[in-house]
């Protein structure tokens, strides 16, 4: 490309006095490609946020790997753990038993999970520690029949630190007078907060031998939870612990337990940038019409720049400049506003909310209450690249079409 074609095609961005509606057209297709970017990247990186935050809560009170038996009571779990720990990936096991229960208060019942645990040993596969509100994990204690809830859960029944809950086993008693429900009073030493209904509201931690105690487990736990030192190799670690581990054993990792979560996350971003794809082509390929519009009132001067000399491929550089420039402006704008919006969504999301007096996400309906981001380079470098191609592509025919002007033709009436 010459200075020349160069020099014109810059030129002709800019309006004279006759031709301002073209230049507003103009600046209306870079605000188009821009304001397409902005939302694209925006979007995505909420996706991005809301599937790593998702992920950090399931994971803060889930285990990256359970080992457990197809009859739901696995005996022999000291040397399961033993054996599992052996695997360089395993950074942390702990057993666990898991139940369902009433939880009964006053005039309140609520329906939760138990789940009984070693305290000292619960740091080593959840975070659940770091979301103590009330109390700590220490305070489960072995016959003391300690239990912590949610603080949904909590709520539900209106019990506070102190308070004795009853809860109701499924399994029942047989007696002379028939099956009768298994009771027990546990005092209420501690409330946690994962930030996530699905837990806050249905999750309840008791220490393992008051839960083997509840639910007649003897010696036996419902499984063994594995946290690892890179938690995405877990299908890999599975495969491996269930070839390594002896006996029948369930070996489940955290994206089977979940799958359902991250997928629907996932194909929520695929539809959501092909959705937004389409914000930006439209804006794209408005350059077509500012184009044309450009080279039916350039005709003259497309006819005295052929008389001088210029080749066809010339003139359709020139007009390439033009279109050039504009989805370059408007990509540029695009990414530089996109990533600052994405950045602060924390900010504005909370501002907005305050001046309309709404909430987006209330806690009782959605997984997670607040609009996380994460703004991914590889999804900032895509969009940019996408869009500006599409703005390259979209100069091609009103370029062609300029190259193709007859000089004899555009001058007869000049």
């Amino acid at each position: 490309m010459t200075p020349y074609e160069l020099f014109v095609g810059l030129r002709y961005t800019r309006a004279k006095r006759r031709n301002h509606f073209i230049s507003f057209i103009s600046l209306i297709s870079m605000l188009g490609i821009a304001l397409g970017i902005i939302v694209l990247i925006t979007v995505l990186s909420v996706m991005n946020g809301f599937q790593q935050e998702l992920r950090a809560r399931i994971l803060g009170v889930a285990s990256h790997v359970e080992i457990s038996s197809f009859g739901g009571v696995l005996a022999d779990w000291r040397q399961v753990m033993e054996a599992a720990r052996a695997h360089p990936q395993v950074k942390g096991a702990a057993p666990y038993i898991l139940g369902q229960g009433m939880l009964a208060f006053d005039q309140a019942v609520q329906g939760a999970l138990i789940r009984g645990i070693l305290p000292e040993r619960e740091d080593e596969v959840a975070d659940i520690g770091r979301h103590m509100k009330q109390g700590r994990l220490a305070d489960l204690k072995p016959g003391e029949f300690g239990i912590i809830l949610g603080v949904e859960l909590a709520h539900a029944l209106g019990v506070r630190l102190g308070d004795k809950v009853t809860v109701i086993a499924p399994q029942g008693n047989v007696t002379p007078a028939g099956i009768l429900p298994r009771l027990k009073q546990f005092t209420v030493v501690g409330i946690f907060e994962v930030d996530m209904n699905l837990y806050d509201a249905g999750l309840a931690f008791v220490h393992m031998e008051d839960a083997a105690r509840l639910y007649r487990m003897g010696d036996a736990v419902s499984g063994v939870r594995l946290k690892l030192t890179d938690l995405f190799a877990a299908p890999e670690v599975s495969r491996q612990l269930a070839v390594a581990l002896p006996g029948n054993l369930l070996i489940r990792d955290w994206t089977q337990q979940n799958a359902n979560f991250f997928r629907a996350v996932q194909m929520e971003k695929r539809v959501m940038f092909v959705i937004m794809f389409f914000i930006v082509a439209v804006a794209a390929f408005n350059i077509v019409s500012t184009l044309v519009m450009v080279v039916t009132d350039k005709q003259a001067d497309i006819a005295i720049l052929r008389t001088l000399g210029a080749t066809p491929a010339s003139i359709m550089k020139i007009f390439i400049v033009q279109g050039t420039l504009i989805g370059l402006v408007g990509t540029v704008a695009g990414v530089v506003g996109g990533v600052l919006l994405a950045a602060n969504i924390d900010v504005v999301v909370p501002a907005i909310e305050r001046l309309f007096g709404v909430h987006f996400l209330a806690k009782d309906v959605y997984y997670i209450s607040e609009l996380p981001s994460q703004v991914q380079t590889w999804d900032v470098v895509a969009i940019a690249t996408v869009s500006f191609v599409l703005s390259l592509l979209a100069t091609l025919y009103p370029s062609w079409r300029a190259s193709r002007t007859n000089p004899a033709e555009a001058l007869r009436y000049e």
